[in-house]
């Protein structure tokens, strides 16, 4: 599959993408685990069908020495025994923020709620910003056919 444009030498998309990575380094740069937010990102690339982002971040995630055992449950939180309270609040959170369209109403209070039991306040805004940021990347690289496979980790650190 070919990319229907370059969004990496395309002029537009490279500010906008430049943007986007300075957002996502605010919120890297928080107290909320760094595994979470990568499992965030791929949860939300999973649901999105993302093959880039999917790419990108299973390669990361494993390159920081997250477990296969975890990567490949990930689509199966719910039954899979290897994930943390406070990571499955999180990947409830993101399904229900990936979803949105879906419910009516939004997210849940209750969805909410379990969420603010496992984390502060900046914490909670990290993991919105981050749920709204793999989600728009998500878009970027579907809408743009974006090919997937080629990742190395670390292949994009110069952006940010």
């Amino acid at each position: 599959m070919n990319a229907r444009l370059n969004a990496f030498t395309n002029p537009v998309a490279g500010k906008i993408v430049k943007h986007l990575i300075a957002a996502g380094k605010a919120v890297e740069d928080t107290a909320l685990p760094a595994v979470t937010q990568e499992l965030v990102k791929i949860r939300a690339s999973q649901i999105n069908g993302c093959g880039g982002c999917l790419d990108m971040h299973t390669k990361e995630a494993a390159a920081a020495g997250e477990t296969s055992l975890r990567l490949n449950l990930l689509a199966a939180w719910r039954e899979a025994t290897c994930f943390a309270d406070a990571e499955r609040a999180a990947l409830e959170l993101t399904e229900q923020g990936t979803r949105i369209a879906d419910g009516a109403g939004g997210v849940p209070d209750e969805v909410w709620a379990n969420a603010t039991e496992h984390y502060d306040e900046e914490q909670l805004i990290a993991l919105v910003s981050l749920i709204a940021l793999i989600n728009t990347f998500n878009r970027l690289n579907v809408i743009l056919q974006q090919p997937a496979g080629g990742y190395r980790p670390g292949q994009l650190a110069h952006l940010s």
